[in-house]
Order: structure tokens, then sequence, then C-alpha cells
């Protein structure tokens, strides 16, 4: 019962300080430390509009309604921003992934994003495509997307194994500029070894802020350093008493 509590108030102070944080982001725009895996964003998007070439988004595996999601969850807001900024170009962006309902939702995103900049260009849905259900018939479909649609640029972000390595490899020979991210440690340390820059660990879940996708989004990071400092704090005074001997 204390165990359900105490997580019950850290949601609940979390949720007042996402709220607080988000007022004052829309008054007083956040500066964050320079990332360059999402400087390396903004230059492969520019690629795109300049040479009117077609992105690619790749959102990965993961599943909405299981713990693993939050990586989709992020991927889905970096794709509504990068859909916006290049759903004009002159070939539409492309968005693949290997689970059906981030299919579904990677479509609704993208149609958000098109209607959002060219309402009145018919959006066609099937640039979010379902690629394939599992780790390697997920990477076999996404490869030809990325050699027979004249794709300059890729941005990988979700939930991979080392499967993701075949997709690098894919853009390389290609020559895509590619930018990628998962929350997996083995897609880490393959994306450490073959990625200009990679992002890594958290700073996957700072897309949508990065991104400018909107207030929450960089709030949201706010809140993140304001639990990181309290968690350390929590095992300096735990630390202290137990060398105290006061428990």
């Amino acid at each position: 019962m204390l165990t359900e509590l105490i997580a019950l108030g850290i949601i609940a102070f979390s949720a007042v300080m996402l709220g607080l944080f988000s007022l004052l982001a829309q008054r007083f725009p956040f500066h964050f430390r320079n990332i360059p895996g999402f400087t390396r964003v903004q230059r492969v998007i520019g690629l795109v509009v300049e040479d009117g070439t077609r992105l690619h988004v790749s959102l990965g595996r993961g599943s909405l309604l299981t713990a693993i999601g939050a990586a989709a969850f992020a991927g889905l807001s970096l794709l509504r921003k990068l859909g916006e900024i290049t759903s004009l170009s002159d070939r539409p962006p492309v968005a693949t992934t290997g689970d059906g309902l981030l299919n579904l939702a990677s479509q609704e995103t993208l149609r958000a994003a098109h209607e959002s900049v060219a309402g009145d260009i018919p959006f066609e849905r099937n640039n979010g495509r379902l690629a394939g259900l599992t780790p390697f018939s997920y990477a076999a479909g996404v490869m030809p997307s990325l050699r027979d649609e004249q794709v300059s640029s890729a941005v990988l972000v979700g939930e991979y194994g080392p499967e993701i390595a075949l997709l690098t490899e894919a853009a390389e020979r290609q020559g895509a500029a590619f930018v990628a991210a998962s929350s997996q440690l083995p897609a880490q340390a393959v994306l450490y070894a073959v990625s200009p820059a990679p992002l890594v660990g958290e700073e996957l879940f700072a897309a949508g802020a990065y991104s400018q996708a909107g207030a929450f989004h960089a709030a949201s990071l706010r809140v993140q350093d304001v639990l990181r400092w309290l968690v350390i704090l929590a095992i300096l005074v735990g630390a202290a008493i137990k060398f105290l001997g006061l428990l």
C-alpha cells in the first residue's frame, strides 16, 4: 500500500510540475544543451527540402500498448514536426513501422502534418506503411523503400534490436544521410559504432523538445531534470543516514 501511495504521489507531483513548466515555456522559451544528433536532423531535413528528394522516417516495432511504447511516442512526435516541414516538398515523407497500431498512428500523424501545411493537396495514406512484424522481416520491408524511392535522408527512431545495422547499411549504400536512435542497448551499441551522431540513452525521448513540437515536450525535459535531482538528493540523504547509523 505504501509503495502505491508513493508512486501516486510521484505521478501527481510530476503532473503539477509539467503543467507549471509548460506555462513557463510559453512565456520564456527554454534553452537546452546541444545534442549533435538533433543538429544533424536539422541538416538532413534541409537537404530534403533543397533537393526535392524524399525523407524516410522509420519508427521501429514498438507497440503503443506496452511499456516499450515510449520510444514509439517519441518517434511520432518527431514525425509530426518533420512531416510539417517536408510535406510541401516534391516528394512527401514516408513512414514505416513494424506494429499494426503504430502504423495507424503514423498514418494519422502524417495526415495531420500534411493537412496543416498542404490541405488543398490530397493526402496519400500509403505513405504510412507496415513493413513487417518481426525484426528481420521489418528490416527487409524497409530496405526497398530506402533503395527505390529517391530517399536522400532517413530518420530511424524507435524500438530496434541489432537489425538496425541492416537499415543503416542500406542508407549508406544509397548515399542517404541518416540519424538513428533506439531505446534498446543492443541497437545503441550498433549505432554508436556506425552512426556519425548517435542519440544515446534518454536523448531519444528529447526528440519532441528539440524539434520544437510544443511546450509540453520542452516542459517534460525540465520535469525529468527535477525528478533526477530529487533522486540524487534522496540517495545522498539515505547514504548519510546509513553512514551516521541513524537507520
